[in-house]
């Protein structure tokens, strides 16, 4: 809000939603598996994803909602009390409340506690280098990967996203990249080939990348959830350029949720649903063949 020639942000200290989520659920495959994250959100978003599964918070306006104020110091102190080594921000988009955003990651750092954050990559550089700085892991959701689709599902810019991306890649922040895969708009071997193409070499082998399942929500109810074989060719389409850790997600008990190493092809991290089922990491290397793995391990 502009009061008096001075903007002021009308969600700082305003979390709707709180909740202890597996940091599989962001999600971070290569940032601290097995950890919790303490999780939350505000309103607003500056996308309109007609396919967004948190669309009540990320499409509401702050006076949708009376929240109790919750200072900075207030949400490390509940990490704190519920023991979670990392703070995660997400539900709705970030950027919205960056203030608040970098004064809760201040928070945390003086108590030892880490940050992520789950974006739509909608930012421009001064903030995101702010945001890079602050945080030590970010998510970003590369929807699409064509103009037309930006433009008409999110209502959006494809541009600004890729570059959001680079900057976060060249940051030294731990990036991992998700592509939710809806059927009939973004699912074409074309639109998926020309992303994995653009990961493999924009950010390199090492980025993890999750095609996830979409299922009918918000104005999408129409559409069929996607099907397995579409994700496992496009992970089979990313593994083809070189990508070294690529995921299906959103389909529990699939070995494409599985980390395997690159080398001798063993699963190094196996999962269930949001949960770690084994782990064959030693000093961020494969337990089998000592190949390093690509990640934040401790």
């Amino acid at each position: 809000m502009n009061v008096n020639g001075e903007l002021r942000s009308l969600v700082y200290g305003r979390p709707l939603s709180v909740h202890t989520d597996p940091i599989e659920k962001k999600p971070f495959y290569h940032f601290l598996p097995g950890s919790s994250a303490l999780s939350f959100g505000t309103s607003g978003c500056p996308l309109r994803c007609r396919f967004c599964q948190n669309w009540e918070l990320s499409q509401s306006t702050p006076g949708d909602f009376d929240p109790a104020f919750t200072t900075p110091a207030d949400m490390a102190a509940a990490a704190g009390e519920r023991r979670t080594p990392v703070i995660a921000f997400t539900y709705n988009e970030p950027t919205v409340f960056v203030e608040y955003l970098l004064d809760v990651a201040a928070a945390a750092k003086a108590r030892g506690i880490r940050t992520a954050m789950v974006s739509c990559g909608f930012a421009t550089e001064a903030p995101l280098g702010d945001i890079c700085r602050a945080v030590s892991a970010i998510k970003i959701d590369l929807k699409g990967f064509s103009e037309t689709f930006y433009r008409d599902v999110c209502s959006a810019e494809l541009r600004p996203v890729l570059r959001s991306i680079v900057q976060v890649a060249k940051s030294g922040c731990h990036l991992e990249v998700v592509n939710l895969v809806v059927p009939t708009l973004n699912d074409s071997e074309a639109s998926l080939a020309g992303l994995a193409s653009w990961v493999a070499s924009e950010l390199g082998p090492d980025v993890p990348l999750h095609f996830t399942r979409f299922h009918p929500e918000y104005q999408l109810l129409n559409l069929p959830p996607t099907p397995i074989s579409t994700l496992e060719r496009a992970r089979d389409l990313a593994m083809a350029k070189g990508l070294r850790y690529v995921y299906v997600g959103n389909v529990p008990g699939h070995p494409g949720s599985h980390t395997y190493c690159p080398n001798c092809r063993k699963v190094v991290i196996g999962r269930d649903n949001f949960f770690v089922s084994g782990m064959h990491l030693k000093n961020g290397a494969c337990e089998y063949c000592r190949r390093p793995i690509a990640g934040v391990w401790a």
